[in-house]
């Protein structure tokens, strides 16, 4: 596997997932309880770039998608 240029299916900003070495991807970075987990696989189907990731875990799960 190698790394991936992939957008966040919650901002549309394009981020790079390096889930082939997940220890040095920014998604290691944030520490999400179950809780956030079980909301992100809830309502999305691939990979969340690590400003989405702060924010939910932030309790900011609900905000305005771009258009």
């Amino acid at each position: 596997m190698t790394n991936t240029n992939k957008y966040c299916p919650r901002c549309k900003k394009g981020f790079e997932c390096k889930a082939n070495s997940i220890s040095e991807c920014q998604c290691s970075t944030v520490t999400l309880t179950e809780e956030n987990r079980a909301f992100i696989s809830n309502k999305f189907e691939d990979c969340l770039c690590v400003e989405c990731l702060k924010e939910i875990k932030a309790g900011k799960e609900n905000f305005k998608l771009p258009r």
